[in-house]
């Protein structure tokens, strides 16, 4: 028979296994985060263009980022299972053009994908594996067209200042879903559009309206700097 103790020992233990094998399904939506190249570059930090060459004067994916409704997020779920570039091959020059990074010093995009799929396509992969999780975030690029939209209500990334309203009513009229909007600044001090959040149900399947945003803060009125 047992002793108490080996009872409580074991319970303990058949609990932990339960919680890393729910880890990774563990999360109440998707960000999914597109991020406009002209704000990345316009820093005191600057960018480098991926060695691939300049990419279009458009909106790039940063990632699909599982989070939990109270505003935290998991990350980095899985360590035995990294980015593996093999199993997104057919997906590689679509990445580069919709999904390209601008990180220093030049890259073909590899690091930039890793990180994302390491800290945060691990945290889903119960849901979508990694050809799944890459190829998702492409269809929701191309779904979401968030230039399109902000230059069919004339706001055009020309360096000019835009308010803020008017940016978040455009993309959601557009897609048809309240964005968050995050900026930065340029080597100026001045606030500029970076960052657009939209979000996905859990199952990485369908656009939805975002149950929290994130903490940050905007001006009245942000630039949109060309590229």
């Amino acid at each position: 028979m047992m002793k108490p103790s080996s009872v409580a020992l074991l319970q303990a233990l058949v609990a932990l296994s339960l919680a890393g094998l729910s880890v990774s399904k563990d999360f109440d939506f998707f960000y999914f985060v597109q991020q406009w190249p002209g704000s990345y570059c316009d820093t005191k930090q600057s960018c480098c263009y991926p060695t691939t060459g300049k990419p279009a004067a458009d909106f790039g994916v940063h990632g699909l980022w599982p989070n939990y409704n109270d505003g935290t997020y998991p990350s980095n779920c899985d360590s035995s299972a990294p980015f593996d570039q093999s199993k997104v091959s057919n997906l590689i020059t679509t990445m580069q053009k919709e999904w390209p990074t601008l990180a220093c010093p030049s890259g073909d995009g590899v690091t930039f994908w890793s990180h994302e799929w390491d800290k945060h396509g691990t945290c889903s992969e119960e849901v979508l594996d990694q050809h799944s999780y890459f190829a998702r975030a492409l269809g929701f690029k191309t779904q979401t067209n968030i230039l399109q939209a902000l230059k069919t209500a004339g706001i055009q990334p020309d360096g000019g200042s835009y308010s803020l309203s008017s940016i978040k009513s455009a993309i959601q009229s557009g897609v048809g879903y309240t964005p968050y909007i995050e900026c930065n600044t340029d080597e100026s001090g001045n606030s500029q559009l970076y960052q657009v959040y939209l979000c996905v149900d859990n199952s990485g399947s369908k656009l939805v309206e975002c149950p929290v945003f994130p903490h940050g803060k905007c001006g009245s009125q942000i630039e949109f700097p060309s590229f």
